[in-house]
């Protein structure tokens, strides 16, 4: 597809890394000639340098032809207008970023009036990513396919859940749970693990399964599965707000530390049924008053990255609670992976991560078969839901049968309404959903995992 990304910030350079790896024919605008320059000496994609809501730069461009334009400046109104602009001259799909409130409180007026495909906010995005989380705490991190019906979690391997020394299949044959074990992290490894891969205490452990069989599985190792019941969360801005009025409504108690004492005031009012504090969210004596060594969840989300990792650093040693930690900047991800902080969530990647999904949904409308893509095992693998629509050379064969390529597993297929964690024997149809786990880039059909002849 021809795609047009207004915008070479974080998130705008991450969607085009990953759309470039896909094929599709990007240009990028920004007023910033060195970021353009930047950009295009990294990747083969086309760059021109101005205003996005000029129809003069819009049509060099090519928004005639395009079937995508994605606005992610730092200004709501210019993404809305560069969308608005690029519905007159041409019959594209638009995305805009939008983190103002008041916006996101009219987006379905945006989008019916302005004719906007989808408007992200990025903070309401994370705040629905964190309440997912807290629904199931022992979960660092979870994803989903087929419209939720199947989970993909990661958790930490503890000494109490006794799995220690015992091989994939062992596990398997000990615990009788229709679940697949589709990946370990490992210190610096990652691993698609064979039947007979043995596992060890404080691997990272991804399983995939259906949300009723995950939680079979996690109930019999010992794990809690039940949400959370209180939260404390520090940093009362737009995410924070958003967060708290998300766990209000599933009936989760939440204390909110806040500085600013004006803020306190209007979150008050805002939010009646949570417990909004006026004080210093990194004064250590104020959080053991108010309750971190006995709550079952700590979020940081105050707008400095070092006080967040600090923070939950701090909790992790007073406390046994689910922590959450909002990290900003990318650059030093792979720092803080090794910090562990819980859960960490990038609100740039999520923003990048939402568009690419509805981006993959158009391509797969118009010929790709990948229905959904997410990074995982530390970004050095991928799980991604194929659309099966025809017959094929995969199609009809047992899946013993497949030669398939190294470092990648067949982790599910979901078919009427039910999910199959494959054996050897099951065999893909024509009108099946199938999820795959691999190290292997740049699939794009599921006859791409087959080995070369």
């Amino acid at each position: 597809m021809k795609i047009i990304i207004i915008g070479c910030g974080k998130v705008g350079s991450t969607l085009a890394e990953e759309l470039c790896e896909e094929d599709h024919e990007l240009t990028m605008i920004d007023k910033n000639p060195q970021k353009i320059q930047q950009i295009c000496e990294s990747i083969d994609i086309m760059g021109s340098c101005g205003n996005g809501a000029s129809i003069q730069i819009l049509s060099e461009a090519g928004v005639e032809e395009a079937d995508i334009l994605i606005a992610v400046t730092g200004s709501d109104e210019l993404n809305l207008l560069c969308c608005q602009i690029a519905k007159k001259v041409s019959q594209c799909h638009t995305i805009a970023r939008v983190r103002n409130p008041v916006y996101h409180r009219e987006v379905h007026f945006l989008r019916k009036k302005l004719g906007i495909s989808m408007i992200i906010n990025p903070e309401f995005a994370a705040a629905m990513e964190i309440s997912r989380l807290l629904r199931f705490p022992s979960a660092i991190k979870r994803d989903t396919f087929s419209k939720g019906r199947v989970e993909l979690l990661k958790f930490k391997l503890l000494p109490e859940f006794k799995l220690s020394g015992l091989s994939v299949a062992d596990i398997m044959d000990k615990l009788k749970c229709d679940i697949l074990i589709c990946g370990v992290e490992r210190e610096e490894h990652v691993y698609i693990p064979s039947g007979d891969f043995v596992l060890e205490d404080m691997d990272l452990v991804s399983i995939i399964a259906s949300p009723k069989n995950s939680n079979l599985f996690f109930k019999k190792i010992g794990v809690q599965t039940h949400q959370v019941r209180n939260a404390l969360i520090v940093g009362g801005g737009t995410l924070g707000y958003y967060l708290a009025a998300a766990l209000s409504d599933m009936r989760i108690r939440v204390s909110l530390i806040e500085t600013d004492r004006a803020r306190c005031e209007e979150l008050s009012e805002l939010l009646p049924s949570v417990t909004v504090i006026n004080g210093d969210g990194t004064d250590k004596k104020l959080l053991m008053e108010e309750g971190l060594p006995n709550a079952e969840a700590f979020v940081t989300l105050t707008n400095l990255d070092e006080e967040n990792i600090l923070l939950s650093l701090f909790a992790k040693k007073v406390s046994r609670a689910k922590l959450v930690t909002k990290v900003n900047r990318l650059a030093f991800d792979d720092i803080v992976d090794g910090l562990d902080l819980g859960s960490v969530v990038h609100p740039k990647y999520l923003t990048a991560d939402y568009i690419l999904q509805y981006v993959r949904a158009m391509s797969n409308s118009i010929g790709s078969n990948v229905e959904t893509l997410y990074h995982i095992l530390d970004g050095q693998a991928e799980a991604l839901e194929f659309a099966v629509r025809d017959r094929s050379s995969v199609t009809g064969i047992p899946l013993s049968e497949l030669k398939l390529k190294e470092n990648l597993l067949i982790a599910c297929i979901y078919r009427g309404g039910v999910v199959h964690i494959p054996r050897g024997q099951d065999v893909i149809q024509p009108g099946d959903s199938v999820i795959v786990v691999t190290t292997v880039r740049g699939l794009k059909d599921l006859t791409d995992i087959r080995k070369a002849r």
